[in-house]
């Protein structure tokens, strides 16, 4: 039979709340930084979080970017099929001529023109009437082929192919001229026009 003494309940006592403290520090040490420097698990938890709204939003970003710029060449092919339809179509009003129709004609060539084009076939067109009343001029321009040489949304470059039939007093048969035009087309007051003709 073991007799226990008030010291030894009391040592055991002690030896009991040191066990439990020692369990409470090992508990707090698993939810602070580790020695190494690590992160407790909610920290990495909420730097992947981050992470993942960053990586997110530069997505959208770029998504956002891409579709912009796709909607801004979509907008400038379109507007180069625009402006090469009408280079086309003005440019056979440029090459035909009636001696019977000349004020219409020039009319025309005027109303699809602006800028260093218009001003410069104003000041020529008026000595050149006479000359093809005259003569009894006649043309007929077709375009056989064109193609774009550089656009943007509101300035376009055409090359255009033209077959010309051109008769007058002297030469009554038509003859056949093919030439080269390179016609820049600019768009004003919600109309593709010439702004400048070059014959290279």
């Amino acid at each position: 039979m073991s007799v226990t003494t008030d010291s030894e309940l009391d040592d055991e006592k002690i030896d009991a709340e040191v066990t439990d403290a020692d369990a409470e520090a090992t508990d707090a040490e698993e939810g602070s930084p580790e020695p190494d420097g690590g992160k407790p698990v909610r920290s990495w938890r909420r730097v992947i979080g981050v992470g993942v709204a960053l990586l997110l939003a530069g997505s959208l970003g770029a998504s956002g970017f891409l579709g912009w710029q796709m909607w801004r060449d979509h907008e400038v092919a379109r507007a180069g099929q625009q402006a090469q339809a009408a280079a086309v179509q003005y440019a056979q009003v440029l090459t035909s001529i009636d001696a019977a129709k000349v004020d219409e004609n020039f009319n025309q060539v005027l109303d699809g023109a602006t800028g260093e084009f218009k001003d410069m076939y104003s000041q020529s067109s008026m000595q050149l009437r006479q000359l093809l009343i005259d003569n009894k001029a006649a043309a007929h321009g077709v375009v056989v082929e064109s193609a774009i040489q550089s656009e943007t949304k509101d300035k376009v470059v055409v090359l255009l192919f033209v077959d010309q039939s051109v008769s007058n007093s002297a030469v009554p048969d038509p003859r056949i001229d093919r030439s080269r035009i390179k016609m820049t087309m600019q768009y004003v007051d919600g109309r593709w026009r010439a702004s400048k003709v070059e014959l290279p």
